[in-house]
């Protein structure tokens, strides 16, 4: 698994990967009342909005990590946006992507690198 300093995490098996929020972002957010999710097919770049979470707290757009074609979408989360705070890094995924360049999951921070990162937070 890898992360982004916007708090995205991404699971790559093969040249699919599944894009999901830290387990930090959703404790940040508070209860997730609503996940608007892209359709499949859509193409997303790197840094490009890719998702919005609501909580009660506010509205939160979630960003690429990663460059490629949505080829799914969570539908859990539209009748159960809880998951998103029950299981952040599992459960609660957003999308799959087929990613278009390996290399940028390369650059992604690994869990070590990530923690640290928190630490400065």
């Amino acid at each position: 698994m890898r992360f982004t300093k916007d708090h995205e995490w991404v699971d790559l098996v093969g040249d699919t990967a599944t894009i999901g929020i830290t387990a930090y972002a959703a404790e940040q957010l508070g209860d997730v009342v609503f996940v608007e999710l892209p359709a499949a097919g859509k193409t997303v770049k790197v840094g490009e909005a890719l998702a919005v979470v609501e909580s009660v707290k506010a509205a939160s757009d979630v960003y690429a990590p990663i460059s490629g074609a949505v080829t799914a979408a969570n539908s859990e989360l539209a009748d159960n946006p809880q998951t998103v705070n029950d299981a952040p890094e599992a459960g609660g995924w957003f999308v799959k992507i087929k990613i278009s360049d390996p290399k940028q999951v390369e650059a992604l921070m690994d869990i070590h690198a990530y923690n640290a990162f928190l630490g400065t937070l």
